[in-house]
């Protein structure tokens, strides 16, 4: 969906902080990508891009092996700011010198910004930004000319003489460089020149167009779950193709209370989208009977939707499309684009499985956007708060947070003291200050006292994090006057559980979820 609009490509060598970059770049007001770094200047150039990034990454650049670039790149004519191995690469390739640094750098450095730069409009001649790197530009062939440095790196800036060429050692993309937000907004809009026109509002429009043009009269099937990611999804089709979407919601008895009647209230009663539900709780219990092994359990209901999923496809006449909610870090996480792909942008492979076995064609209208801006996306849409902000649910739902055997009766009693959890999380106005919050049934019994008498009866554990991208997570330090509000609520209030623990562990090396 590049169109007319202001692109900036990003060169990613393999940054764990390339999407954060990406993420800056939108949050300025202009529209970016990651790109292989075996993208050609050819390529790039019929994307019109307004500049060019190029991220940093672990490697040294005379590594056997190393990543590189088409040098053609920086006679493209557009500005192109390289950060950390990426002004090294430039450097490299261009005629500079990089060596192993006598002090290697990791953490903030002092910065002094030496002569008047665009790149440097309006911040502080003495700053603090965030350094990590071994290796440092050493000589510069006459090539760039030092705007900024540390006291242990001479060329922690540079501009090149005769081209629009910038390259920082540091990072700007991190909270640590308290002014990085600024040299990236001076880069777009004084360097490049951008306008910074992209806006969720105009994404929406362009986006329903495009599927408007890619499903014709076809109809449309989306398999709604409840969260965000597919009930955004459905709102931008509905609002692109009408009465030709038609929704999917599955029953499997493994949700959250209230959960389907959220849906049909939202989707059905709101938006009038031809919503069917499929009630099959019988179906995926007796699938789950006996079974404790996490990754069975996870086959198992894997299985079963397909089947059932498949069995209400069969019943929508002339559907060709199949929608579903992949996100942008989908996409990167599947690894570089292959040859033949538009640009060399990395792609995401599908592995839910319907597309194949349904013979669908595949509409995938969030591919562009990360999580937040998926969650902007919806309140553009008019989704409501409690939906567009909810936090995250796993596809197995409650199956995974039931550890041993899954039965209605332990299902129940999760749902009662989830319902508390989340109910104290949102009266202390924690819910939006949190990124995922749940209770998890374990596998053992404890002893305990009520009143006179000796129980033996359920453990539950509170996990809380708060997480950028889900990808690593903090436990959150919950207040104690809440987390004993939520723990008295539950052993008064749930019958058959009499112990209530706090998981403090962080991920990694726990994951998120306990199965």
């Amino acid at each position: 969906m590049t169109g007319t609009r202001e692109i900036i490509p990003i060169l990613d060598f393999g940054s764990q902080t390339a999407q954060l970059i990406a993420r800056r770049v939108r949050d300025a007001g202009v529209f970016s990508i990651l790109v292989s770094p075996r993208i050609s200047a050819a390529e790039l150039k019929a994307m019109n891009p307004a500049g060019l990034i190029l991220s940093g990454g672990p490697s040294s650049v005379y590594e056997s092996g190393a990543p590189a670039c088409d040098p053609a790149i920086f006679d493209l004519g557009v500005p192109v700011l390289g950060i950390c191995y990426g002004m090294q690469l430039a450097a490299h390739l261009l005629g500079g010198k990089v060596q192993g640094a006598n002090h290697r750098e990791f953490g903030r450095a002092n910065l002094s910004i030496g002569g008047r730069s665009p790149l440097f409009a309006g911040i502080p001649d003495k700053t603090v930004v965030w350094m990590s790197h071994g290796d440092q530009v050493t000589e510069h062939g006459g090539l760039f000319e030092p705007i900024a440095s540390t006291p242990t790196c001479p060329f922690a800036a540079v501009k090149m003489k005769g081209r629009e060429f910038y390259g920082v050692q540091f990072h700007p993309e991190l909270t640590h460089t308290p002014h990085g937000t600024d040299l990236l907004r001076n880069f777009l809009y004084e360097i490049c020149k951008v306008r910074g026109t992209w806006r969720m509002s105009s994404f929406a429009e362009t986006a329903a167009a495009q599927v408007r043009e890619r499903v014709g009269t076809s109809q449309v099937i989306c398999g709604l779950s409840g969260g965000v990611d597919s009930s955004v999804v459905a709102a931008l089709l509905h609002k692109a193709i009408g009465r030709q979407l038609h929704c999917v919601f599955v029953d499997t008895g493994l949700l959250r209370s209230g959960e389907r009647e959220l849906v049909e209230t939202t989707f059905r009663d709101h938006f009038r989208i031809d919503l069917r539900v499929v009630d099959a709780e019988r179906d995926f219990l007796s699938d789950l009977s006996g079974v404790s092994d996490p990754q069975e359990k996870r086959r198992r209901i894997g299985h079963r939707f397909i089947e059932v999923f498949k069995q209400a496809a069969r019943d929508i006449p002339d559907a060709a499309f199949l929608a579903q909610g992949t996100l942008y870090p989908d996409v990167i996480e599947s690894g570089h684009g292959h040859a033949g792909t538009s640009a060399g942008i990395k792609l995401h492979h599908n592995v839910g499985g319907l597309p194949e076995q349904l013979g669908f064609k595949l509409v995938e209208p969030l591919r562009e956007l990360f999580k937040d801006e998926v969650r902007r996306l919806g309140e553009v849409l008019g989704l409501t708060e409690q939906l567009v902000w909810r936090h995250p649910f796993p596809g197995p739902g409650l199956a995974v947070r039931v550890l041993g055997e899954v039965t209605k009766p332990r299902l129940d009693l999760l749902r009662a003291c989830d319902v508390i959890l989340l109910e104290e999380i949102v009266a202390a106005n924690l819910y939006r200050a949190t990124s995922q919050v749940f209770a998890v049934l374990l596998p053992v019994q404890s002893v305990g006292v009520m009143g006179d008498g000796r129980t033996y009866e359920h453990c539950v554990a509170i996990r809380a994090v708060e997480t950028q991208d889900f990808m690593s997570a903090d436990w959150c330090r919950l207040p104690y006057d809440v987390l004993a509000r939520i723990s008295s609520r539950i052993i008064n209030e749930v019958r058959g559980v009499n112990r209530v623990v706090y998981d403090i562990s962080s991920k990694p090396p726990a994951t998120i979820e306990w199965e």
